[in-house]
């Protein structure tokens, strides 16, 4: 760029393009090349490490001056191949959905509006609105209940803490904290860490969340949990929290959350369900009678950008209680007054029911998503993870060279290869080495986690991508990697 270029951008003191055509290039080329990626996500390696030339590129100084936007673009472009591998369809690791390319229409025009949704009346609030309401009906929620869209079941699971522990509080820990209040909760011992992380974030501490013991198929022990509850109350502690989960991380458990609701009806506790994935089971006929008890929850936290995969990020929380819900956040300065006209209305904002105040617009692509492909159709691409894990299972289980861990009861599938006269130190490092270098070769991505102390290699299916000979080739390469060795 000259310096009479630079001039001229700076005499117009504007951010807009030098020259719309070729920003209607650049935008062109990139839309074309991100359909591409979709295009092809089933092909090729599924994880690509990011090559030293990528990472000296992203290590140079602050820009002062501008950049050439085709040489931007092209710089954009060259970081496609380099993600983490989630829209592949043998990214066997985290619970990661796939993303679908209908979001990035959504993306697009949510971009070039520029919404803050946090507030005031325009459509991205209606919208939102929607959203919210085809939760309730999802779920079961009553029509007084309360939602907000958030950047993930994180940050759901603090606000409905927070909720829970202001009503406990009868609100008034807003203006004087929680002092010396002995708040405690219970969650199972495989229960997600966000559920630790909220306790501490809301200032009651992680020794405050008590870990239940499991039962052999990965739930909840209910008698253990009976037993600490009493314990805590003879202690003069204050239960108030009650979590469960519609599947866990490690194994995709889903806990007994009928008599979880009842255990929290009985001793007056808040029943929270943390459905980061699993929750969304909810729109499969066949997996939903699983998760009875979820529309009883006080408060749900789960994830759009998994099991539904929507493009990253878009989490939710709902809450039983509206009023409880917005009694726990709203608070508005002068600046932001209620109850107003023209852009001051469209009252009740989100601002009242968490803490950011500044929000994208992420609601339209849920709602885009949505719109595009319909509950059912989502439903089918999740029961057809489950049936891929089973098949998985059942393949662990006929051979000899390995075994599983766990019962496949979603869509996770725990399992080890085994060597007779190894060591159990040899064989997890065994195992280890084979998950890495799956994941090098760019074959598949499991990840690993323990089972009952035992390392294990985790499959977790959470792709629409994902066919049955997807999980052949993981096995087929377990196989020969391990017979290498």
């Amino acid at each position: 760029m000259t310096d009479a270029d630079r001039n001229k951008h700076t005499d117009r003191g504007t951010l807009e393009p030098r020259d719309w055509d070729a920003f209607s290039r650049a935008a062109n080329a990139a839309l074309d090349a991100a359909m591409d990626k979709f295009q092809t996500a089933s092909s090729g390696r599924v994880w690509t490490p990011t090559p030293d030339t990528i990472k000296a590129q992203l290590n140079s100084p602050l820009p002062t001056a501008g950049t050439d936007l085709e040489a931007v673009t092209q710089q954009v472009l060259d970081l496609l191949p380099y993600g983490v591998g989630n829209t592949h369809p043998r990214f066997f690791g985290w619970v990661h959905g796939a993303g679908a390319p209908g979001n990035l229409i959504a993306d697009i025009v949510a971009s070039a509006m520029n919404a803050n949704c946090g507030g005031r009346d325009h459509v991205g609030i209606y919208v939102e609105r929607q959203v919210i309401d085809w939760c309730r009906t999802l779920f079961e929620f009553p029509h007084e209940s309360s939602g907000l869209l958030v950047s993930g079941t994180s940050m759901a699971t603090i606000i409905a803490a927070k909720t829970a522990r202001d009503a406990a509080l009868d609100f008034a820990s807003r203006q004087h904290g929680v002092g010396n209040a002995p708040l405690v909760g219970y969650t199972s011992e495989q229960a997600h860490a966000c559920l630790a992380r909220a306790f501490d974030m809301i200032g009651l501490g992680t020794d405050a969340l008590r870990k239940i013991a499991i039962m052999a198929d990965h739930r909840m022990d209910l008698t253990a949990l009976k037993a600490q509850i009493a314990r805590d109350r003879a202690d003069g502690k204050h239960p108030f929290f009650l979590a469960g989960t519609a599947g866990t991380v490690n194994t995709g458990a889903i806990d007994d959350l009928s008599a979880l609701a009842d255990i929290a009806q009985d001793e007056d506790l808040w029943f929270h369900v943390d459905g980061a994935f699993g929750a969304c089971a909810m729109t499969s006929p066949d997996i939903a009678p699983r998760l009875k008890g979820l529309s009883r929850a006080d408060s749900l936290a789960f994830d759009f950008h998994k099991w539904m995969h929507v493009n990253y990020d878009a989490g939710c929380v709902l809450i039983r209680d509206g009023a409880r819900h917005r009694n726990a956040f709203a608070n508005r300065p002068d600046y932001l007054a209620a109850d107003g006209v023209a852009l001051a209305g469209g009252e009740p904002w989100p601002v009242d029911y968490g803490p950011e105040l500044s929000r994208g617009f992420r609601a339209l692509k849920v709602w885009t998503h949505l719109k595009e492909h319909g509950t059912e159709r989502i439903g089918q691409a999740i029961a057809r993870n489950c049936a891929q894990a089973a098949h998985l299972g059942k393949l662990v289980e006929a051979h000899p060279d390995f075994e599983l861990l766990a019962p496949v009861t979603l869509n996770i599938c725990c399992f080890r290869y085994t060597r007779p006269g190894v060591s159990e130190p040899e064989l997890d490092r065994l195992n280890a080495t084979l998950v890495e270098q799956l994941q090098l070769d760019g074959i598949a991505a499991p990840s690993t986690t323990r089972i009952d102390g035992r390392f294990a290699i985790r499959v977790n299916i959470t792709n629409h991508r994902t066919r049955i000979e997807d999980v052949d080739i993981l096995l087929d390469a377990l196989e020969r990697l391990a017979a290498a060795r």
